[in-house]
């Protein structure tokens, strides 16, 4: 019952997080959200809980494939280009870690995605309150 109790919590405390939140900070909770699954994932691995290891390595995986998804080529170029490839390895790495129930796969999936979640992290705010203020502006132009 406190269990339920708590996850309803933490679930209406996300959803108010996301509802005031803009692209940046929708993204860095997305990043954040793979690198909890990978930490889950790792220990599902070490106990051998096979069916909790399938059940969080496909929701990091989701997650990445939406911030691919998400990846502007327009606008980012090259940057994205590169942003694209990497989440793609990633992806295919997450499946040798399902396949071969390996950890050091998990491992570097996390490590890659902190760099980038690190570099997002160092936008600083101005910059990101100028990118939305334009693109709020080209949206309602076109």
């Amino acid at each position: 019952m406190y269990n339920a109790r708590v996850k309803n919590y933490q679930k209406e405390a996300l959803k108010t997080r996301v509802a005031g939140a803009d692209r940046y900070e929708i993204i860095q909770m997305l990043m954040a959200g793979v690198l909890e699954r990978l930490v889950y994932a790792k220990v599902a691995i070490e106990k051998k809980q096979l069916e909790a290891k399938a059940e969080h390595i496909s929701r990091a995986s989701s997650i990445l494939e939406a911030l691919r998804g998400c990846l502007d080529f327009e606008v980012g170029g090259e940057v994205t280009e590169n942003l694209y490839a990497l989440y793609s390895y990633m992806l295919d790495r997450l499946v040798d870690a399902t396949i071969e129930n390996n950890t050091t796969y998990l491992d570097e999936v996390a490590n890659l995605l902190k760099e980038i979640k690190s570099a997002w992290d160092a936008i600083p705010f101005d910059v990101r309150q100028q990118t939305l203020q334009q693109s709020n502006k080209e949206a309602h132009a076109g």
